[in-house]
């Protein structure tokens, strides 16, 4: 498998020139997908533009500067995906990663809003003495007691501590984001579910405004129950 990444072969839900530069940064293994993660030295250089070549953003990163999800990350290819929240201490800036139109997008944040995040329950595991360990869309993994966690559920959790601050369940009416297929980054309600009797995935109707359309369970985020508890892009809003 090839290290190396060429620009005009990277993801299309990067926002990068194609043809500015030959190469791209090749993120790093990870709990994220390449097609829905970022690497970090692209953030600084292609998105925020803090600076100008890789190797100014090598630099900056491996001084220690730059914060994921509260923590000190020093690896360049580091893979910052959706609904993360990247930290800049010596300017005060916030940023998450966010999806608009099927492109991932970088969104300023308020300062408070930098300690916590939105995770969703990918699976779960009963332990001894009845805990549950929730498996969570970013690679992290919870000890919970036992309760009404289901998967498809949003945590809303504190970073870097871990700890559950809110939860946005897999229900009907709940307004959700997008995150995969050809609706990928539109805002709707979640109308019903319907569940397949076989090994595909359950269909989710949505309803944003007017239009109706469907989608798979593993494409649908909830963000929050009447309005988003995120900051979203200005063209994320329900049509």
């Amino acid at each position: 498998m090839s290290k190396h990444l060429k620009r005009l072969a990277a993801p299309r839900s990067w926002t990068v020139a194609r043809k500015l530069h030959f190469w791209a940064f090749k993120p790093s293994p990870g709990a994220h997908a390449m097609e829905s993660s970022i690497p970090l030295a692209m953030v600084l250089r292609d998105y925020l533009h803090i600076c100008d070549t890789g190797r100014e953003a090598r630099r900056i990163i491996g001084a220690g500067e730059i914060q994921v999800d509260g923590k000190v990350r020093k690896d360049y290819k580091h893979a910052v995906g959706f609904m993360e929240v990247l930290g800049i201490p010596k300017t005060g800036q916030y940023f998450r990663i966010l999806l608009s139109k099927g492109r991932l997008q970088i969104v300023e944040i308020p300062p408070e809003n930098s300690t916590w995040k939105l995770a969703r329950i990918e699976d779960k595991t009963t332990l001894k003495g009845g805990k549950t360990q929730l498996n969570l869309h970013d690679g992290r993994n919870m000890i919970v007691e036992k309760g009404t966690f289901k998967t498809g559920d949003v945590l809303k959790i504190s970073v870097p501590e871990q700890k559950v601050l809110d939860r946005f369940a897999f229900a009907e009416g709940g307004l959700s984001l997008v995150i995969g297929g050809s609706h990928a980054g539109k805002l709707a309600t979640i109308k019903n579910v319907v569940v397949t009797r076989n090994p595909k995935e359950n269909i989710v109707n949505m309803q944003a405004g007017e239009k109706a359309f469907s989608t798979i369970k593993p494409y649908v985020f909830r963000i929050g129950k009447d309005k988003p508890e995120i900051v979203m892009p200005e063209v994320n809003i329900l049509e």
